[in-house]
């Protein structure tokens, strides 16, 4: 086990994090992970659904155990303790992106899944032609909308969330329309499937412009927009140059058009393949696969923050020698040439089972081999 300075580590922490990751002041590479509330079961021993529901109660009482734990081994509380305000009233719920192209999200007992309806070339079309005649404000928002949200504000001081984050636009496709579908549409009938990327960016673009007038944020001076896309990975080049970066491209030049705007973009899949073409948009920051290593990224985005790459699995094996191998990796990459903005992050989700001592594990490497 690599010596660690846990004082030293959370001083030096404090800068790390300057300029997106990318400050000359930096004395080590930043740190992004603070674990989650899944991995309180394992680490206390207890039994639960790490994906499902944890009453508020017994939610807080195990997060407050987890931080007494993580003081003595990370030296820092990690989980929120708090319990939520119990209020009267709330938001109400609007309908989701993927209902208007007549998807369904159904919760399976663990998480939340988007099912499509539609099948084959005729039933996407007409589809198409009903999104293209809606209203589409008067579509997503109860007919109670103005009404309480003029309660929550007058009760809360609190306006609706804006809108900058989808789960796509390549996996929102392949969920209502179908993987094989999409593939075959592309070589098929590239002028259908040019209008429903189309039809795609204007759907995600009423959406945020709706929640820019219905959160107050519409004349705020800078903006933002992310795209969580792990099924980008199933398009090669050619096909996502023609169907999934147009939407990017456009979304983001209405959303963020301004450099100091945040333009994010998730894939924890193999999508290498695809960095030429993502490098094209100028992104602020990026979390992608295990096997997109800084190395590889860095070769394409040099003024990306990169939220990686640690393996999810490799965090989760809690074999110590196989983290600190990894982590290591990743941070002389971010020290070629010294470019920097490497946030240590693992690729893709802090799962169940991860244990403190591994994440003590990736400050220790960071502390010795992440000092620039």
């Amino acid at each position: 086990m690599l010596e660690l300075d846990i004082e030293q580590f959370w001083v030096d922490e404090e800068t790390a994090h300057e300029d997106n990751c990318f400050s000359k002041n930096s004395k080590q590479v930043a740190l992004g992970i603070r674990m989650s509330n899944e991995c309180v079961f394992a680490e206390l021993g207890e039994e639960g659904e790490p994906w499902g529901y944890t009453a508020p109660e017994r939610r807080a009482e195990l997060n407050k155990r987890y931080n007494e734990k993580a003081l003595k081994i990370v030296g820092r509380k990690l989980l929120n303790e708090s319990l939520p305000q119990k209020r009267k009233y709330s938001f109400p719920n609007y309908r989701e992106i993927g209902e208007v192209f007549g998807g369904k999200y159904v919760f399976d007992g663990v998480t939340t899944w988007l099912q499509g309806s539609l099948h084959g070339e005729k039933e996407l079309e007409k589809k198409l032609d009903e999104i293209e005649k809606m209203n589409l404000r008067e579509f997503i928002l109860p007919a109670d909308w103005d009404e309480k949200c003029r309660i929550m504000y007058e009760e809360y001081g609190e306006k609706p969330r804006d809108f900058t984050d989808i789960r796509g636009p390549v996996t929102l496709a392949t969920s209502v329309f179908g993987t094989e579908d999409l593939i075959f549409l592309l070589y098929d009938n590239p002028e259908l499937a040019r209008r429903f990327a189309d039809t795609i960016s204007n759907v995600v673009i009423g959406y945020y412009d709706i929640f820019q007038v219905e959160s107050g944020c519409i004349n705020d001076e800078n903006h933002r927009f992310s795209f969580r896309d792990d099924n980008c990975a199933l398009l090669s080049p050619e096909l996502y140059e023609q169907f999934g970066y147009p939407i990017l491209k456009k979304i983001f030049d209405h959303c963020t058009p301004k450099p100091a705007d945040w333009r994010y973009q998730h894939s924890d899949s193999a999508m290498e393949h695809l960095l030429p073409i993502l490098a094209r948009l100028n992104l602020s920051a990026c979390n992608f696969g295990p096997t997109v290593t800084v190395d590889k990224i860095r070769k394409y985005m040099k003024n990306t923050r990169i939220d990686g790459a640690l393996a999810p699995f490799t965090f989760m094996s809690n074999d110590e020698e196989k983290i600190i191998a990894e982590v290591k990796r990743d941070c002389e990459a971010a020290r070629v040439d010294d470019i920097r903005g490497l946030n240590l992050s693992t690729a893709g989700s802090i799962n169940n089972g991860t244990m403190l001592t591994s994440m003590r594990a990736v400050m220790a490497a960071i502390q010795n081999y992440g000092r620039y």
